[in-house]
């Protein structure tokens, strides 16, 4: 447990290792907006598909309504490439469980709202990621045509 004044890491090193970590635009996020944008889909980038939540997707097709999430293997806790962190193990598992818990929330609530909520791991093919994503904006564009 840390104290008022004290960090949360366990050393200044991993401090400034965590600190580094980019919240937006990492390497794999980049790669699935390359190939989805080469298929001829045009999205929004870092953007809150419900206002009133403070959720922000990677990708977002506002028309279609589908919000495209890229999660990362340590943080989101991939079943096939989740590492157990070794120091602070404690800490950590309790941050991926709550991590989990609030992407399934986001799912309900986006749902809830009509919204489709789509979850790429950031190990995934990003050209198989972004057929899929356009597989399902294009269903989703074809539905809301049709219903109008």
């Amino acid at each position: 447990m840390s104290r008022p004044n004290q960090s949360w890491a366990s050393n200044d090193a991993v401090r400034a290792s965590m600190r580094s970590n980019k919240g937006r635009d990492t390497k794999p996020e980049l790669a699935l907006r390359r190939a989805v944008h080469a298929l001829g889909l045009r999205y929004r980038v870092s953007y809150r598909p419900l206002k009133a939540v403070r959720r922000t997707a990677d990708l977002v097709f506002t028309r279609a309504k589908v919000a495209v999430f890229m999660d990362g293997c340590f943080w989101h806790g991939c079943p096939t490439h989740h590492t157990v962190a070794t120091t602070n193990a404690g800490f950590w598992a309790e941050k991926v469980r709550r991590t989990r818990e609030r992407d399934e929330e986001t799912d309900r609530l986006l749902s809830g709202a009509g919204w489709l909520a789509l979850r790429v791991w950031e190990h995934e093919d990003p050209a198989d990621a972004a057929l899929r994503v356009a597989e399902l904006v294009r269903q989703r564009r074809a539905a809301a045509a049709h219903s109008r």
